[in-house]
């Protein structure tokens, strides 16, 4: 068997492997360790083990997911970000629907100290669904809402997607965030056209109007937003002005967030240990992920067979918008099975060499990668944050009618994806002008 051959069919038997639900980190270094063995030799293969997740963990970059996590759970446990959705209610209460589009507000502020798309939805479910219940909301509005709404988590910085992508594919991490900020933001308004048109063609989906909402109040729920505010200005002033590193960041963010929850008297120690729990658990797994998909870009560059793949892959699309449109179906398909930090690390090995070659901007192709990514948060059978809404409601709302209530934002998602990708300077203005 030929060295490409070896590399495709340790392609094939990954994917049959993750199907048959075997972890992705599992199924990667156990593929890209038999399949260095059969290359090279069994001793290639323990050295590549004991080499390369050293090399891959040693990135510096690296140490900012566990701090970025750690504020995020912070954040989430100790309740710092509800007074954005407060804020956002008493002045969005004058539209359509004010009370969904406050809770996708209420989701972008918490996307910005979270940088996951589970946390923003569990975090704003929590908040927003009984909140919009109560007010007579449609059930299958008020959880789609938020539902699409958390996947804003990964778009506006900090993201761990944007991180991870950073560091496999050698672009500024602060360069990304900024690109991902017009393109979270533009998803955001998006969202909020799609409550809007609904609300104005199906009055029966929610009030057309909230119950007002006194000026007085209106200011006061401001003040209920300081919290989150300052450690945003900590995270983003000290990031984007260079003064901070991402690690830095990332720390001081989640050191501000403690000292935030403590004045307010929402921290304890139970919080706090569940927070950090939280924090080692999820990195560990991303790690394992991470280094399994390290293993398999060596296997396929010995093998040859990621060269293969890349070059049949722009052999097939010689036009950019055809083979654009082939790298937006194989990941919108991936994202209906596989969850998003797995399907990323999967397939960078073989995409990023065709992205080089097309001669487009490793920067831009992220931003776009993560809303990728991110529709398969919502896309069925396996929409994660539909779940995490689900788990939220319990039996008051069915898992289709979540479904069905983020089909429309889906299209919008779509229709955002496409203009982010014909006009890439929607993302490459920031990171031009302010990286």
């Amino acid at each position: 068997m030929s060295d490409v051959a070896i590399g495709l069919t340790g392609l094939g038997v990954l994917f049959v492997l993750i199907a048959a639900r075997m972890q992705i980190g599992v199924a990667l270094i156990a593929v890209s360790f038999v399949g260095l063995w059969m290359l090279k030799s069994w001793n290639v293969a323990w050295g590549s083990i004991g080499v390369i997740p050293y090399q891959f963990a040693a990135n510096w970059v690296l140490s900012s997911i566990p701090m970025f996590l750690f504020l995020g759970f912070i954040s989430f446990h100790t309740n710092l970000t509800s007074g954005l959705f407060r804020a956002a209610r008493a002045w969005m209460s004058v539209l359509p629907g004010g009370l969904a589009i406050a809770a996708i507000f209420g989701s972008a502020g918490f996307a910005a100290v979270s940088g996951s798309s589970l946390a923003c939805s569990a975090a704003m479910g929590r908040i927003a669904v009984p909140e919009m219940m109560k007010h007579k909301y449609h059930p299958e509005l008020a959880t789609g809402t938020v539902a699409v709404a958390g996947t804003i988590g990964a778009m506006i910085p900090p993201s761990i997607i944007l991180i991870l992508y950073g560091v496999i594919a050698q672009v500024s991490v602060a360069q990304l965030f900024l690109g991902g900020i017009s393109a979270g933001i533009l998803t955001a308004l998006g969202y909020v056209a799609v409550v809007l048109i609904r609300v104005k063609l199906n009055p029966d989906l929610a009030p057309l109007r909230d119950e007002p909402v006194p000026m007085a109040e209106k200011i006061r729920a401001l003040k209920d937003t300081w919290p989150i505010l300052l450690v945003m200005i900590g995270i983003f002033g000290g990031l984007f002005s260079g003064i901070f590193t991402p690690t830095e960041a990332g720390a001081i963010g989640a050191f501000l967030a403690c000292i935030v929850a403590t004045l307010r008297g929402e921290m304890t120690l139970e919080r706090f240990m569940q927070a950090a729990r939280e924090t080692m658990t999820t990195t560990a797994s991303l790690i394992i992920i991470a280094v399994g998909a390290s293993l398999l870009t060596r296997f396929l560059v010995l093998s040859g067979a990621g060269d293969y793949m890349s070059e049949a892959i722009i052999a097939l699309g010689a036009n950019p918008v055809i083979l654009l449109a082939g790298i937006i179906l194989v990941y919108l398909v991936l994202g209906m099975f596989l969850e998003p930090i797995g399907s990323m690390l999967l397939t960078l090995p073989i995409i990023l060499p065709v992205v080089g070659e097309a001669g487009w901007s490793l920067l831009w192709f992220g931003v776009v990668l993560t809303k990728l990514l991110e529709i398969g948060m919502i896309t069925p059978p396996i929409g994660m944050n539909v779940f995490v809404i689900k788990g939220v409601v319990g039996d008051l709302v069915t898992t289709s009618a979540i479904f069905r209530g983020v089909l429309w934002f889906i299209l919008m998602d779509l229709m955002v994806l496409i203009l982010l990708s014909a006009v890439p300077q929607l993302i490459l203005y920031l990171p031009t002008h302010f990286g």
